[in-house]
């Protein structure tokens, strides 16, 4: 009597997504510091190191057409729209340090509204990018301004920066401020006035 073996295939193991290029290259750079690349502590650090710098600048793959993906909404409300302390994370170009703060971004609808989780998403998209905090902080302004045509935007920044705390100056305690301010919050005060007043900066 003749009997069926069953061939047990065994899964190809899939290749781990942080040996690459990069890792390769990190465990280069680890031995041109003067350490071993090989021991125990350092041994997966270029792979995660690979991890990492792929998830802190995953914005590139990103876009605003995808994060929005239709969440714009008719609304006949033309009052300010303020999200405020939006945490973000990003990394200087020039030093490929760190750098991270709050984030408060407020537009005057103009018959459509957006919904509200799209402009955290928005932050992080360009902020998962090698940046400097002026630019970042244009980019968010002028993507809302394009996605939405609001009557205006208006976007801050907080930040504090480890190139400047870490190395160079080291001051540990300074923190820098970047704004970007469109249509009616670049032309009229008073709504200038009201947004900085309402995110805990205006005066008073």
């Amino acid at each position: 009597m003749k009997t069926n073996k069953t061939l047990i295939m065994q899964p190809k193991m899939a290749e781990d997504p942080g040996t690459g290029e990069i890792a390769r290259r990190m465990r280069e750079i680890l031995g041109e510091i003067g350490e071993d690349p090989t021991r125990e502590g350092l041994a997966r650090t270029p792979v995660r190191f690979e991890k990492a710098l792929k998830f802190l600048t995953s914005g590139y793959m990103m876009s605003a057409e995808k994060i929005v993906n239709g969440a714009m909404f008719g609304v006949k409300y033309d009052e300010m729209v303020i999200v405020k302390d939006i945490e973000f994370f990003s990394m200087c170009e020039h030093h490929l340090l760190p750098f991270y703060g709050k984030a408060h971004v407020a537009y005057l609808p103009n018959e459509k509204v957006i919904g509200l989780s799209k402009i955290p998403r928005l932050v992080d998209m360009f902020a998962r990018r090698l940046q400097v905090q002026e630019r970042l902080t244009q980019e968010i302004a002028e993507c809302l301004q394009e996605i939405l045509r609001p009557r205006g935007v208006a976007v801050i920044l907080e930040a504090q920066h480890f190139c400047m705390m870490m190395r160079g100056v080291a001051k540990q305690h300074s923190g820098t401020v970047t704004s970007s301010m469109l249509g009616d919050f670049r032309n009229r005060k008073e709504t200038r006035d009201e947004f900085l007043t309402l995110i805990g900066r205006g005066r008073g």
